[in-house]
């Protein structure tokens, strides 16, 4: 009789490969998490430092210590798009002792100083 020999992998082969796949995306999947929501936060510090520096140009130009952001879209700026569903329209800009705030409803905050 002769011995067959079987090409392909056991359930236990098969099993293990399975587990070790899961294990692998049970590490990324958060860690893509992470950088995800890291991303979305620095877009919005960036479209807040955008509207600061505006409302920067706007407080010299007009001689105020302080303006709201319908002041500056259009003219200083097109409409800013949101990144993750914040909200720029009640932004408040102000001035004072060389120090730029910025502020969002949700407590997002930019400060310059100069």
């Amino acid at each position: 009789m002769k011995n067959k020999i079987r090409k392909g992998f056991t359930l236990v082969e098969i099993m293990i490969v399975v587990v070790i796949i899961g294990l692998l995306a049970a590490m990324a999947v958060p860690a893509f998490n992470k950088v995800r929501e890291e991303s979305r936060r620095k877009a919005i510090i960036n479209n807040l430092r955008q509207v600061a520096s505006a409302g920067q140009q706007y407080i010299l130009e007009n001689g105020v210590s302080s303006c709201k952001y319908n002041k500056l879209k259009g003219v200083y700026f097109n409409d800013i798009t949101p990144v993750a569903g914040e909200s720029y329209k009640t932004l408040v800009i102000k001035e004072s002792g060389g120090t730029l705030q910025v502020r969002t409803k949700g407590g997002m905050k930019v400060e310059y100083s100069y």
